[in-house]
């Protein structure tokens, strides 16, 4: 098949959504397919290059010539609205690619509706966040998880993520975009039952397969640098930003009020420094650090926790740490339940409860014994959400889809 991929970022951008399109990418050129990426360009990043296999698009939207629009420059984010400079260029790459399938992964793909042909190449989208019904993609409201979308509510929110001037143009916009693709996209791809239950894909109709993100080669058992940070033994791990909707503030409690607690380690961005402000002794924030040495973090670690207030769509953080083989104490809440099984691979708890977290931390800390069993467990059932799993499904969905248009067009 000949794909092209439609994604805002790709490396070296990087985040968890840039890593599930690269890996995908090039993990169907091997597979025998023809891979292209069209993306957003960024300064000192050349316009065309071969990566692994894949083609690589960098365009030039319209909107991405106003910079002071964006509060990170590395970071030119595609609006909820059709850009004319990107629908120019993805029109240009889509004559030159030929491809049969369209895969888009956030609002850049918006740019590429008005392009869609009944004849055309088939239109699937993987939802990795909540931007169908959320303008700011998390299903979070003033610092509280949001129970679903409403006109007045969105519009207020909107205002308060994005401030006046931005905020409800955005979020009108994305109403009008989202009815739109859901109308021509051939099939979603949600990457949790929870992502797919909040967009309400059922209730409108819309074609979709739940198909989780996926690591490659299965685990995290990949090479680091020599230069790994000097961190303390027998340490808890959060790997995240670390802020309020992580649950950050609820796991320095928590492992304050712990008796003999252990280190605490903290990787990520400490976008809110007031968040520390409640640590306690034995916190370490070593800030962010490069995906390669998050991974050997795991493989150190005694017990993972990701105590996230906001509905995570995956919580690869969650799949990585049990790909490593260790524990993991988990928030109820979004893809995460998809994940950890209660029990089993880890213990999952009610998102912002001091006591609970507490509490299955401290019954981990006691028993090895259960440490060391949910740590296997939790190997083995990564190997489910493995590259040679996962990436067959998406195959499988294209040539579907492919199938069905093939069928519609016999019958016309």
């Amino acid at each position: 098949m000949r794909i092209l991929m439609v994604a805002q970022f790709y490396p070296p951008t990087v985040g968890g959504e840039e890593r599930m399109v690269h890996d995908l990418s090039v993990e169907l050129s091997r597979r025998g397919h023809r891979v292209a990426v069209a993306t957003l360009w960024h300064e000192g990043l050349p316009e065309y290059e071969e990566m692994a296999g894949v083609h690589v698009y960098r365009i030039r939207s319209s909107l991405g010539r106003l910079t002071r629009l964006y509060t990170d420059p590395s970071r030119h984010h595609a609006p909820p609205a059709v850009d004319p400079g990107a629908a120019t260029a993805l029109r240009r790459i889509a004559a030159l690619e030929r491809p049969d399938i369209v895969h888009g992964h956030n609002w850049l793909v918006y740019s590429y509706l008005p392009l869609k042909r009944a004849n055309g190449p088939a239109l699937v989208v993987s939802l990795h966040d909540y931007s169908l019904i959320c303008s700011n993609k998390r299903l979070f409201r003033r610092g509280e998880p949001c129970t679903g979308p409403g006109p007045v509510k969105c519009l207020d929110c909107s205002v308060a993520y994005y401030g006046a001037a931005k905020g409800p143009a955005i979020t009108i916009a994305n109403w009008m975009l989202a009815a739109g693709e859901r109308a021509l996209v051939d099939l979603f791809l949600p990457v949790s039952v929870a992502v797919a239950d909040a967009a309400r894909l059922v209730d409108h109709g819309d074609d979709h397969l739940v198909i989780p993100n996926f690591l490659r080669n299965g685990n995290a058992a990949v090479e680091a640098p020599a230069d790994f940070p000097d961190l303390p033994d027998d340490f808890i791990l959060f790997a995240g930003d670390v802020t309020p909707d992580k649950g950050v503030p609820v796991l320095l409690r928590a492992h304050r009020s712990l008796d003999g607690a252990p280190p605490l380690v903290l990787i990520g961005r400490a976008r809110e420094p007031a968040v520390l402000g409640g640590a306690g002794r034995g916190v370490h924030s070593v800030g962010p650090l490069p995906h390669e040495l998050v991974l050997r973090a795991w493989r150190r670690c005694a017990i993972a926790v990701v105590p996230s207030i906001v509905p995570e769509a995956f919580g690869l953080v969650a799949l990585e740490a049990m790909a490593a083989g260790r524990p993991v104490v988990a928030s109820r809440t979004g893809g995460l339940s998809d994940v950890v099984v209660d029990g089993e691979t880890g213990l999952l708890v009610a998102p912002g409860s001091t006591g609970e977290l507490r509490a299955a931390l401290a019954r981990l800390l006691a028993d090895s014994d259960l440490r060391r069993a949910m740590g296997d467990a939790g190997r083995a059932r990564a190997k489910a959400f493995s590259a040679a799993r996962v990436v067959p499904r998406i195959e499988r969905a294209y040539e579907a889809v492919l199938a069905k248009r093939r069928r519609r067009a016999s019958q016309t």
